[in-house]
């Protein structure tokens, strides 16, 4: 699983509040097939989505996307502003 950014800020803020949760994480570049405005992203293992969500909404993370890689193209499973 992939999360995208719009700025480096909200990427560092995220970085930092899912290593507190003991997420683990890996900082890479954006995929040049997601459009976004920050060229870093965040992977985290799929088995923590539920977890990561939570996170992003409560502390109000400002994201592109959460994105799943199926079958090596990026779908979009979560847009910004979407608690769902």
């Amino acid at each position: 699983m992939l999360i995208a950014f719009d700025s480096t800020q909200q990427a560092l803020r995220a970085e930092m509040l899912l290593e507190y949760a003991e997420i683990e994480i890996d900082m890479c570049p954006t995929p040049k097939t997601i459009t976004a405005g920050c060229a870093l992203s965040i992977e985290f293992p799929a088995d923590q989505v539920e977890t990561v969500r939570q996170i992003i909404v409560t502390e109000h993370v400002e994201i592109r996307g959460i994105y799943a890689n199926i079958n090596g193209t990026y779908e979009n499973i979560m847009e910004e502003g979407d608690p769902s």
